[in-house]
């Protein structure tokens, strides 16, 4: 797959997103910055780190990815891989339902993806060092190193099957959070993870958009 390289952009999300809306690529695509200076968080949030933390996205043609994968859950499916990539390096990092990157305790990073014009547009960004603001997770692997590992996992991608039996586990660490749905903050701690990635709150079902 491609690689492009840049000093700096606003987001590598928009940058490639609006590469896609255009028709400007035909073939899968990744994007890498040294700096962003306005990335895209949850819930149209910035999310903004300093040089030398990774700031990627990959767009990704929908058939080179398993049948199985639910579109509205394509941020657990490529942030469990990340995850699983991560943990490799750092064993204390975790997935929160349903984008979050978390080291122990604290957010260090996420994941947003976009779908159009049968591209997944997958977003990540994480804090790969401490600053005065921010825990960073501190491992040994440099920002393209991590493009790099992360592509070949998606170069024979698992099924959704396969990384939702394993996210399963995972989401109990979860439960001890709140997340917003419909402007209101919801508990996790009786939440049913459902085999598509949703939620059932309250008997009400809440789907991950990011």
């Amino acid at each position: 797959m491609e690689i492009r390289y840049f000093k700096e952009l606003d987001s590598t999300q928009k940058y490639l997103t609006s590469l896609v809306r255009e028709n400007k690529i035909e073939d899968s695509l990744a994007i890498i910055c040294e700096n962003q200076t306005k990335g895209i968080g949850s819930r149209g949030n910035s999310w903004e780190g300093e040089k030398g933390n990774f700031f990627a996205s990959v767009a990704l043609k929908k058939e080179v990815l398993p049948n199985d994968l639910p579109i509205e859950s394509a941020s657990i499916y490529f942030g469990w891989l990340m995850i699983k990539l991560l943990k490799k390096y750092e064993a204390r990092v975790w997935l929160k339902w349903p984008n979050d990157i978390y080291f122990e305790e604290d957010k260090v990073g996420g994941v947003i993806t976009s779908y159009l014009k049968d591209y997944f547009v997958v977003g990540v960004g994480i804090n790969l060092k401490d600053t005065k603001d921010f825990k960073g997770l501190n491992i040994s692997l440099r920002p393209k190193e991590i493009l790099e590992r992360f592509l070949n996992i998606l170069a024979n991608p698992p099924s959704w099957r396969n990384v939702f039996d394993e996210f399963e586990i995972e989401f109990e660490k979860s439960r001890k959070f709140l997340i917003h749905n419909s402007q209101a903050l919801e508990s996790l701690k009786s939440a049913k993870l459902q085999e598509d990635g949703s939620l059932i709150i309250d008997g009400k079902k809440v789907v991950s958009l990011r």
